[in-house]
C-alpha cells in the first residue's frame, strides 16, 4: 500500500439505512482502489466526522490524502461546506498534501446507472405499456445553486431521449422549484399512461421516502394512470467507477471542476449578488451527532418548519432558506444564509412536508 489516503466525504443522515448505503459505497470505493488507504466520514449527523477520519488517515502514515465529495453534483457542501472543512484541517497540518477532488457531476456512467434503474422499474411494471405512452419525471434533491438545478434538467433530457419515452419532466424535493406533488400534478394533466418517478439520488433517506410518498398521493387522486416508482442511484457498480474516476483525476493532476457557470464566479441569472461571497461551512453544529432507524410512523415532518428551513434538519439537504438569517441551535453560534432569490414561488422552494 502508498502511503497516499483517500477520504470519502459524505453528507451524513439522521436516518440509519442512508448510512449504511453509504458506507456500502466506500466498501465499494475501497475495493476498487486496493493500493490506497481509503477511509470515510460525514459532513453532519452521522458519525464518524470527516475531521475525525482525516486525523485517521494521517496517523497511519499518509502523506498525502485525496478528499472525494460522495454527492453528485457540485452545490452548496462541494463549493463551501466540505472545502470549509478540509482547508481547516490542511492548515493545521502543513505536513500533508491534501488535494480536493471535483464531484460525481456530469458523467455518462451516472446516466448509464440511472437507466438501468429506470429500466429495472419498467420490467418489473410490465411491457404493457410502452415508452412512448410513458411520461418521466426525473426528481433531484434540489440546491439554491442553479448551475446544480440545471444538471438535473440534462439529466433527465439524456434519459428521455436514451430510452424514448413519450415526455419527461423535472422536479425537486426542495429548496427549488417545482417541488414534487406540483410537478407530478402537472405531469398527470399530460394525457399518458404511465409515470415513472426517479429520485436521482444516491441514497436512501426521509426525501425519497418523500418523494414516493407523494408519488402514492398523486396516484391516489389519478387511478387512471399507473405510478411506477424507480430506485435511486445506491451502489450501482457504475458509481462506484465514476468514484473511483474521481481519484485517479484528482492523482493525475486532471481535476476539472466544471466552475463555468459557478454563482460564486459569474453572474448568473438572478443571483448576481453572490459572486465572491465567502466560502464558510454551517454544519459544524451538527457534526456527529447521530443516526437511528427513521419510519413514517415516527417521523413528524411539520415540527419546526419555518422560512423554508427544516430545523428539525431531517434533510439529506441544501439548506432551503427563504430569507438570509441568524438562527440559534443548541449553542451560541451564529450563521447567516443568503437569500434564495425566488423563495415566495408557488410551486417551491420549501422542502417537501408529508401530509
Amino acid at each position: 500500500m502508498t502511503n497516499i489516503g483517500i477520504m470519502v466525504c459524505g453528507h451524513g443522515s439522521r436516518d440509519e439505512d442512508a448510512v449504511t448505503e453509504f458506507q456500502s459505497v466506500a466498501d465499494g470505493i475501497r475495493a476498487r482502489l486496493p493500493q490506497y488507504d481509503v477511509d470515510s466520514g460525514f459532513l453532519e449527523f452521522a458519525t464518524p466526522i470527516i475531521r475525525e477520519r482525516l486525523e485517521a488517515l494521517r496517523e497511519r502514515g499518509n502523506k498525502r490524502i485525496i478528499a472525494i465529495p460522495g454527492m453528485l453534483f457540485a452545490a452548496g457542501h462541494v463549493k463551501n461546506d466540505l472545502p470549509s472543512v478540509i482547508n481547516t484541517y490542511a492548515a493545521q497540518h502543513p505536513e500533508l498534501d491534501i488535494t480536493y477532488g471535483r464531484d460525481l457531476g456530469m458523467d455518462m456512467k451516472l446516466i448509464r446507472a440511472a437507466g438501468d434503474r429506470v429500466r429495472e422499474a419498467m420490467e418489473a411494471a410490465g411491457d404493457h405499456v410502452s415508452p412512448e405512452e410513458t411520461l418521466l419525471v426525473v426528481v433531484g434533491r434540489g440546491a439554491s445553486d442553479p448551475d446544480a438545478n440545471s444538471n438535473i434538467s440534462k439529466v433527465c433530457r439524456l434519459l428521455w431521449e436514451g430510452l424514448g419515452f413519450g415526455w419527461a419532466e423535472v422536479a425537486y424535493s426542495g429548496v427549488t422549484f417545482p417541488l414534487v406533488e406540483p410537478g407530478l400534478r402537472h405531469a398527470a394533466k399530460l394525457g399518458y399512461k404511465r409515470i415513472i418517478v426517479f429520485p436521482y439520488f444516491l441514497f436512501t433517506g426521509i426525501l425519497v421516502r418523500r418523494i414516493y410518498h407523494y408519488a402514492d398521493v398523486v396516484a391516489a387522486d389519478h387511478p387512471e394512470i399507473e405510478f411506477v416508482k424507480a430506485s435511486y442511484l445506491n451502489d450501482h457498480p457504475l458509481v462506484l467507477d465514476a468514484f473511483a474516476d474521481r481519484v485517479n483525476e484528482a492523482l493525475e493532476g486532471a481535476n476539472n471542476m466544471n466552475c463555468l457557470n459557478c454563482k460564486y464566479r459569474e453572474q448568473v441569472l438572478g443571483f448576481e449578488v453572490e459572486v465572491g461571497l465567502p466560502q464558510e461551512s454551517h454544519h459544524h453544529h451538527v457534526e456527529g451527532i447521530g443516526t437511528g432507524k427513521i419510519s413514517d410512523e415516527d417521523f413528524d415532518p411539520t415540527a419546526h418548519v419555518h422560512q423554508g428551513h427544516d430545523h428539525g434538519h431531517d434533510h439529506d439537504h441544501e439548506h432551503s432558506h427563504e430569507h438570509s438569517h441568524d438562527h440559534h441551535h443548541d449553542g451560541d453560534h451564529d450563521h447567516a444564509h443568503h437569500p434564495y432569490p425566488h423563495a415566495d414561488h408557488p410551486l417551491g422552494p420549501r422542502s417537501m412536508v408529508k401530509k
